[in-house]
């Protein structure tokens, strides 16, 4: 066990060490006033995207007892893109509910919850295959992306740039204004989580052991999907959708950690999905000098990872 308690201490050592590599490097003193307090709100929100988005898929694959689902890659990405492309194509990039930063987070928050909360009951509601499942969103996904691409074609071309911006998760663009109703959000759902981790010790080992041992399923599974449809929708209204993100920390954590365990899970998968995001966005900014996007990377590398964990199943099988 202590061997456990150290690889998190390692983890945390070297986000911290990255935390600071980021803040430091290129730093021009004679703007610091600037600089500083800019890059100190980009590793607030890659914090909160990373704990919420690593966390909600590490949930979500416990409770789908499978480790090639997350509730990007059923389709959530698109909905966010659809909901922004609805606002403005009906208010125009004028309107009171795009530019009022509150009403819009709120709006988009609400109906990604809405949405995910209907698709997750329809995935649970029958004992359905993985590939089912992803066939369903991936269906889903396209059919939201063919309705803004139409929205796309007849919209005005300015409201059209001002909505570019928006499909593409970037942590240059992060509302700062947002950060603090985030941070409280998101601090509270990983709390009630940390608090039913032995729960989802015990709903791991399957769902026939945990109703042997007293775990009531339908209750445990709905308040989870409620937290795990609260991270997702926060996250991607504060940044933007990042499909694969999820899928990368969380096969990774579990070769890392070797442990079933979410009290020790949860901190570690939190570690992993900020230093995944703060080297990305080191690299877009530093490397290709802003040139690109984060979430064009994370989505290249974790698609070539879904694809060999597809592969991987399969070959088990």
């Amino acid at each position: 066990m202590q061997k456990k308690y150290n690889q998190i201490w390692l983890l945390s050592l070297v986000l911290l060490g990255l935390i600071g590599l980021f803040i430091v490097i290129q730093l021009n003193f004679n703007v610091l006033a600037y600089v500083l307090p800019s890059r100190l709100k980009k590793i607030a929100a890659i914090l909160l995207v990373g704990a919420a988005i690593g966390v909600s898929s590490l949930i979500f694959q416990t409770l789908t007892e499978n480790n090639l689902l997350t509730p990007s890659v059923i389709g959530l990405d698109a909905v966010y893109l659809f909901i922004q492309t609805i606002i403005i194509f009906l208010f125009g990039t004028f309107s009171t509910v795009l530019f009022n930063t509150y009403v819009n987070f709120f709006i988009s928050v609400v109906l990604m919850i809405l949405f995910t909360l209907g698709l997750f009951k329809l995935v649970f509601k029958k004992n359905v295959s993985v590939y089912f499942i992803l066939l369903f969103g991936m269906v889903m996904g396209t059919c939201f992306q063919s309705l803004s691409s139409f929205m796309h074609m007849v919209m005005n071309p300015d409201d059209f740039l001002m909505l570019q911006d928006r499909m593409f998760a970037s942590f240059n663009t992060v509302n700062t204004s947002l950060l603090g109703i985030c941070a409280v959000v998101i601090l509270v759902m990983l709390y009630i989580i940390y608090r039913k981790s032995h729960e989802l010790d015990v709903l791991s080992l399957g769902k026939i052991h945990a109703t042997n041992l007293g775990i009531d399923i339908d209750r445990l599974t709905g308040s989870m999907l409620l937290i795990v449809a609260v991270l997702v929708s926060v996250s991607t209204a504060l940044v933007g959708p990042i499909t694969f993100l999820g899928i990368i920390v969380c096969n990774v954590t579990y070769q890392f950690m070797k442990t079933f365990e979410h009290r020790l899970l949860i901190p570690a998968i939190i570690c992993i999905s900020a230093i995944t995001l703060l080297v990305g966005q080191m690299l877009t900014q530093y490397l290709f000098d802003g040139n690109t996007e984060i979430t064009i990377m994370i989505n290249f590398a974790g698609g070539l990872y879904f694809i060999y964990l597809l592969f991987k199943e399969g070959a088990h099988d």
